[in-house]
């Protein structure tokens, strides 16, 4: 059987990376996209130094989870005028760079609604205008930086948007863990727990390829032995970069596979229960680790280069994410058995839920 790899994203990784975005954009105007802390915490002025005359403006309210609500005004003030910046430059975790995703995809009315009509058609949307991507993560866990995808949020109705297009690649993932070094402690966790998710779900995945499982083994012992020391060091640097290093390439794993059932439950549980994404999707890990295993010999053998023996693997698993103050059983978050298993049944039947190698629904609550 023939495997494609393929990532059109150039990686630009190492403390002290953010000063070179001058050169990155190359005489061009840049739009920073970025969340309400970043001027706080003095990253907007540090982006703002660096780019003096490049820089065509800043929008700065970027909440979690970007809600339909909020993106339609930024996006229409966007494109109502459209050559005020050539660049968009995405500086944050992934809210801001799946809003800077969205805005980069102009519809031809410059309406956002038209965008929403067009991704929830199933025919495909195609951009009539469409401008750079360069992603400044600075979270070590959303992988979005060197993938297509973006998530759009309706939380009046209940639903979310898929937006993955051949067009919003980003262009350039800026990767500086010296941009890490502020994040609290609580996000730090979700992030690496989130990075932690994508490399697995690349593994138990009917579309890994001997690449994507490269980089994915590699990202899950970087995470196994980073992680705990970070939440004891966070202003350790050189562990800030490790922690991003990893997030890269479970970045670059499912960049090609995209993720699996742990994610398809961890859209319900967010909707739902409110459950931070990083939670979300990495509490159901034990229990769709135990549905791997056995399904596909392929894929035990991935699954026991990145996590040791398999007979034992689902325990020490849990014991890892438990550890580190996360509970990783439906019960914890008060959802009962037979709503877990519902839940888990219409995991299985979308897009993320299919990927999976696994097709049970049984779950422990």
């Amino acid at each position: 059987m023939s495997h494609e790899y393929f990532n059109p994203v150039r990686s630009v990784y190492g403390a002290g990376a953010l000063a070179s975005l001058p050169k990155l954009l190359a005489g061009r105007r840049a739009l920073v996209v970025t969340f309400p802390e970043a001027r706080a915490l003095g990253i907007v002025g540090r982006v703002e130094k660096l780019l003096h005359g490049q820089l065509a403006g800043v929008i700065d309210d970027v909440k979690p989870n970007p809600d339909v609500a909020e993106l339609r005004t930024q996006y229409e003030a966007f494109w109502r005028e459209p050559d005020s910046a050539d660049v968009i430059v995405a500086l944050g975790g992934g809210s801001a760079i799946d809003t800077a995703k969205a805005l980069m995809v102009g519809t031809e009315s410059g309406r956002f609604d038209d965008l929403l009509a067009g991704l929830a058609g199933g025919t495909g949307f195609v951009p009539a205008k469409l401008k750079t991507l360069i992603a400044v993560p600075t979270t070590a866990g959303t992988g979005s930086e060197v993938t297509p995808w973006a998530t759009i949020w309706d939380r009046g109705a209940q639903k979310k948007y898929s937006l993955h297009l051949e067009q919003t690649w980003p262009a350039v993932a800026l990767i500086d863990p010296e941009l890490m070094l502020s994040l609290p402690a609580g996000v730090t966790l979700q992030s690496g727990l989130d990075a932690l998710s994508h490399a697995l779900e690349s593994i138990w995945n009917v579309n890994a390829n001997a690449l994507s499982d490269t980089y994915a083994v590699a990202a899950v012992h970087d995470i196994l032995d980073a992680l705990p020391a970070l939440m004891k060091r966070l202003d350790d640097v050189d562990l800030r970069g490790r922690m991003a290093l990893a997030a890269l390439k479970a970045g670059m794993a499912f960049s090609n596979t995209r993720t699996a059932l742990a994610h398809s439950i961890s859209y319900e549980m967010t909707l739902r229960h409110g459950v931070p994404h990083g939670i979300a999707c990495s509490f159901p890990l034990p229990m769709v680790l135990e549905r791997a295993i056995g399904q596909r010999r392929d894929r035990d053998a991935v699954l026991e280069r990145a996590l040791g023996p398999l007979d034992a693997a689902p325990r020490r698993l849990s014991g890892f994410i438990e550890g580190l103050g996360v509970k990783t059983r439906f019960a914890d978050y008060g959802v009962g058995k037979a709503e877990a298993e519902a839940m888990v049944a219409h995991a299985l039947t979308g897009p993320r839920g299919k990927n999976f190698i696994g097709m049970t629904s049984e779950v422990m609550a």
